[in-house]
């Protein structure tokens, strides 16, 4: 293996990510730290890197490579399983400095890739890392569908490694494992505080959140069932046969069905609610994709 350069983190709202934010999300601390991987070599065994370059013991980063290679259980899992490689946070001063003291100088991991290139998801790297005595970075929660004021009030709650009564960090970070975005890349979000608050609470493991159905939720929920999805699409099958190139045109056929028949229906029943139109297309999208999987 060699070095491969970790993905950038988009932000929030950008065209990027747009999305993201349909299904099910994971919100993870964000360190500031320095960037940091870590696999394996069957030439020169343990390697290391920074953000941007192969590391060795000359040319080091903050005492990184000599940190990993006198690391028992980095060395022993890259060795038992060289097919993985390790991103993560190389913690050492950068701006902000209310860490623990006993937080600095250490490797944290929040992203595990196998040897596809395929991001692990948390559960599944969870366990491995485990076993092996790793340390990562454990998410704040996870949350489905969550809005966009649910994900900004995540900011406060990071307190990840951070002294008490020291505020918080510095910023959280956006993960659904089951999304890829217009481009067809996966890609995370991230919301980064720049004024921080003191936080007293400390927040240990994951908590399952599970917010009140937005209205655009409820909509989907019950307009947007298996028997539409499955009318439209036997009209294409019936007009053009099927490819996944039609994919497209049938996720906005739906939706346009769903506007176009249902308004009047669910403008009545929610009592003439405010719609985001961008956030019901989306969920849509991913409920057409739940009731049709062999499509998709």
């Amino acid at each position: 293996m060699e070095f491969k350069k970790y993905q950038h983190l988009e932000k929030f709202g950008t065209t990027e990510v747009e999305g993201i934010e349909i299904g099910t999300c994971y919100v993870f601390p964000k360190l500031d730290g320095t960037n940091a991987q870590v696999w394996f070599d069957e030439t020169h065994g343990v390697q290391a890197g920074s953000r941007n370059r192969t590391l060795s013991l000359e040319n080091d980063n903050a005492g990184f490579l000599a940190c990993v290679l006198e690391n028992g259980p980095i060395c022993t899992i890259m060795k038992t399983l060289p097919y993985l490689r390790l991103y993560g946070e190389w913690l050492v001063p950068h701006t902000l400095k209310t860490y623990s003291d006993s937080a600095w100088r250490d490797f944290y991991v929040f992203d595990v890739k196998d040897g596809k290139d395929r991001y692990l998801p948390y559960e599944e790297y969870k366990e491995l890392l485990d076993l092996y005595g790793v340390n990562y970075i454990p998410p704040l929660a996870k949350i489905k569908n969550p809005t966009d004021e649910t994900l900004f009030k995540f900011l406060d709650k990071n307190v990840f490694l951070i002294k008490d009564n020291c505020g918080v960090g510095e910023g959280v970070v956006i993960k659904n494992y089951d999304w890829e975005n217009r481009f067809g890349a996966v890609v995370w979000a991230k919301i980064v505080k720049t004024e921080f608050k003191v936080q007293n609470q400390k927040v240990f493991g994951l908590s399952e959140i599970k917010e009140k159905r937005t209205t655009e939720e409820r909509i989907v929920a019950e307009y947007v069932t298996g028997t539409l999805v499955e009318k439209e699409y036997s009209k294409i099958v019936n007009e053009s046969g099927w490819s996944s190139k039609l994919i497209p045109r049938l996720l906005n056929t739906v939706f346009y069905c769903l506007v176009k028949e249902e308004s009047w229906a669910f403008i009545k029943k929610f009592k003439n609610p405010t719609i985001n139109y961008k956030r019901l297309m989306a969920l849509t999208f991913a409920r057409t994709k739940e009731l049709k999987p062999e499509l998709f």
